[in-house]
């Protein structure tokens, strides 16, 4: 009778040294797991009603950034679970976000149809200026390697953008090769490699290699029948992996025309279907692909050519459920306090006058009971609750606060008081 529904996964950040993944889900809640300790949920941090998250990415070594379609960019603080500050980033909702190579540098993609660039400094972020505006959200961003350029997709075209100058130096209409397109096709998603090669996903679940400075179309792969929603490439470039509207993940590899061959294509080589739902989110580390749904799983897989030996490393990892505890049991007076997002349900354990042997399911004389409901104040998430031994003490705490009732249990009902 816990009815708790996890929020899906909205977006994934591998740290660039490989150590940590950052991720955020539809409630506005961050978590961090750690590789070195087989993907240990070493922090979470809860959501707020007022924030979203559309993106995230790592700078200046361990620092770690958000943005939505509140507007703001924040910086979470990781010792203290909390968002640490934020910067209003001037262009209406956020929908994408990366940090160049060196992690000096943000770069922000607008409802208004800007790239705004942030410089990264001590304690904090500062604007530097705004990149060639054009008309169209800004749905993706990637920088090259070099952090010459910077790559923007929005509805029906991407464009590609010198740093120095801050201007459009190309334009490409993803569908100009087909013959009366009737319908948008929105770039969700695009890269940038080192070669000048510019990687796309779109709605018509393509991936597409364009030559960005002839601005011509390389290879085209339809990989689902909808929407190719998010895309990660490998560091050495050779790799990329694909989410879809489908719920199913794709691998694409360069791989020789010939055997020994110097020439290279990208090959479709492994569809995975671990997911019900959207993949919004994708990573690439050096040893696994990794995929988070709006089913609220995070899958990663390990990639067996790039593992040594056998082992712990090697098992295929789903993380469905929470890794912290959302149930806490008063033993002594048989109730159980559930966890949500903003409230707290106290119930009351059934009872049986029934004997049987270990496992045996037992028919119930009293049902359980649900005593109450207590609704958090703010819009601030729980981020964790306990209910004493004796049942009589509740208590939560949020990322600013702690709270704490008494609680009686009699004949007359149950009343709460806030101490």
């Amino acid at each position: 009778f816990f009815g708790l529904v996890p929020a899906g996964v909205r977006c994934l950040a591998c740290h660039p040294r490989g150590a940590r993944l950052a991720l955020a889900r539809t409630d506005g809640a961050v978590e961090v797991y750690n590789f070195a300790a087989n993907y240990f949920q070493e922090k979470v941090i809860p959501g707020h009603e007022a924030r979203s998250v559309e993106s995230l990415c790592w700078a200046a070594g361990d620092r770690l950034f958000g943005a939505g379609l509140g507007g703001d960019i924040t910086e979470y603080d990781l010792s203290r679970l909390s968002a640490a500050r934020g910067v209003d980033g001037g262009g209406g909702p956020i929908w994408s976000m990366a940090a160049n190579g060196t992690g000096t540098q943000l770069a922000i993609g607008c409802e208004d149809g800007s790239v705004k660039i942030f410089q990264v400094v001590p304690g904090g972020i500062q604007f530097e200026r705004n990149l060639d505006r054009r008309k169209g959200r800004v749905l993706c961003l990637s920088w090259h390697p070099s952090d010459t350029h910077i790559v923007a997709g929005s509805i029906d075209f991407f464009r590609v953008i010198d740093v120095t100058s801050g201007q459009t130096v190309q334009r490409i209409m993803v569908n100009h090769h087909v013959e009366k397109a009737k319908r948008e096709c929105v770039v969700w998603a695009i890269a940038l490699l080192s070669r000048g090669t510019v990687v796309s996903a779109d709605s018509f679940g393509r991936v597409q290699f364009w030559d960005w400075e002839q601005g011509t179309l390389a290879e085209s792969h339809t990989v689902s029948t909808s929407a190719a929603l998010s895309l990660a490439v490998s560091e050495k470039e050779d790799s990329i992996v694909v989410g879809t509207s489908t719920g199913a993940t794709y691998q694409l590899q360069l791989l020789p025309v010939k055997l020994g061959g110097l020439e290279k294509r990208w090959v479709r080589t492994k569809p995975f279907q671990y997911h019900s739902h959207d993949v919004r989110a994708v990573a690439h580390s050096p040893t696994a692909l990794i995929s988070g749904g709006l089913d609220a799983q995070l899958v990663i897989r390990p990639l067996m050519e790039k593992i040594q030996k056998k082992g712990y490393d090697a098992a295929l990892r789903k993380f469905t459920f929470p890794h912290r505890r959302l149930v806490s049991c008063a033993r002594k007076a048989r109730l159980l306090l559930f966890q949500f997002s903003q409230h707290l349900e106290l119930w009351r354990l059934g009872s049986t006058e029934e004997t049987g042997k270990d496992g045996e399911v037992l028919p119930l004389c009293r049902m359980p009971e649900h005593l109450l409901q207590l609704k958090s104040k703010g819009p601030e998430h729980i981020y964790c609750s306990c209910v004493s031994p004796c049942g009589t003490w509740v208590g939560y705490s949020t990322a600013s606060r702690f709270q704490l009732y008494r609680v009686r249990c009699d004949e007359d009902g149950v009343s709460l008081r806030k101490v």
